[in-house]
């Protein structure tokens, strides 16, 4: 049954760390997206392969069925002043009206409800009720929301690029699929795709399928519980239609291969799976995905390389198991493999069952 845990399963935090030189973390994306180094997992007792992205249709038969987030990232950054003169940054996690949003808050001190923030762009936004890490807004504007980022937002790149975003982030931080506006993190795996790339599969006969996982800002959210089962998981919006869930039916049939591009289709496919088959879903998931939860809804992954302790290597892993995981990533370090999300890419084939 999907979601079930292990007795046994991994849940300390320090069981997914390992150490990276800060030196191979990604701040820049290569010039051609393609271009990208990949690092095959295949099945046990096989160890690590070094391809390149560009070697994927290769590895890939006539029929699998290659599944896409296509979601689009906003501009969904803006930044301000308490009334107090201390700085806010604002990320927006989620629109719900027209002058109403949820957003994580980087402030010195948190405010409290009925405090209101100066934007730098102009207008005010009152501080409604706050969720955990998040905070919910209203813009004391005529405008709404979605004008206002149109107007002002600046592209969220991840904290780790040490950098903000310029003119060519808005091209190279959202994959060349993206058609559905309302992430707030691009779907990383997605963005080693090209043109030729997808022509080439295309060639190759590999069918192509897409969900809708909006990425929320909580996806950078570090898990502060030494029991991973205590993490609150954030949520996010997905889409799994109808069309997608009758290619899925096609290609299993035809005994051919699933393949999710990124952490998010996994996600997607999962949620639309909890009833043990797979079926179309429109709504929020906080699905948590960790060792001792058995992924069936895909036979091999692409993904880049994730942080330290993070929701993402530990879903990773109970993917393809946490030691092999491990043991791929120490690789990928001692051969100077780009990470995070302009970094380079995996390639993994299922562990044993449970991710043990």
């Amino acid at each position: 049954m999907p979601g079930c845990l292990a007795a046994d399963s991994l849940v300390k935090r320090s069981d997914f760390h390992y150490e990276l030189p800060s030196e191979l973390i990604a701040s820049e994306p290569l010039a051609e997206r393609s271009a990208s180094r990949l690092l095959v997992l295949p099945p046990p007792p096989a160890g690590p392969q070094d391809r390149m992205i560009r070697d994927l249709p290769g590895m890939l038969e006539p029929g699998d069925l290659l599944v896409l987030n296509d979601t689009r990232v906003i501009p969904a950054r803006l930044y301000g002043q308490k009334s107090t003169g201390g700085r806010v940054e604002i990320m927006i996690e989620r629109i719900v009206g027209q002058h109403e949003a949820v957003a994580q808050l980087g402030v010195s001190k948190p405010p409290k409800p009925g405090g209101k923030i100066q934007l730098d762009a102009g207008g005010e936004m009152e501080v409604i009720e706050r969720d955990g890490g998040f905070y919910r807004l209203r813009l004391l504007a005529a405008e709404g929301f979605e004008h206002l980022l149109s107007r002002a937002g600046h592209l969220p790149l991840p904290h780790y690029m040490g950098r903000e975003a310029r003119a060519d982030d808005a091209e190279r931080y959202q994959t060349v699929f993206a058609r559905h506006a309302g992430a707030v993190a691009a779907p990383t795996a997605g963005l080693h795709f090209d043109t030729p790339l997808l022509d080439a599969l295309r060639e190759r006969g590999v069918q192509m399928g897409h969900v809708t996982l909006h990425v929320g800002a909580g996806t950078f959210s570090p898990v502060r519980a030494d029991d991973v089962r205590e993490h609150r998981m954030h949520s996010e919006w997905l889409n799994v239609g109808a069309e997608l869930v009758e290619q899925v039916r096609r290609a299993r049939g035809a005994g051919r291969r699933v393949v999710a591009v990124g952490t998010t289709v996994v996600r997607a496919l999962e949620t639309a799976s909890q009833g043990g088959e797979l079926r179309p879903f429109a709504g929020d998931t906080q699905i948590f995905i960790f060792p001792g939860y058995r992924i069936r809804s895909v036979d091999a992954l692409l993904t880049n390389f994730h942080l330290p302790e993070s929701t993402l290597l530990m879903l990773v892993s109970a993917f393809a198991g946490r030691d092999r995981v491990l043991e791929a990533y120490r690789h990928a370090v001692a051969e100077r493999y780009r990470f995070f999300s302009y970094g380079d890419a995996m390639f993994l084939h299922p562990g044993e069952a449970g991710g043990a």
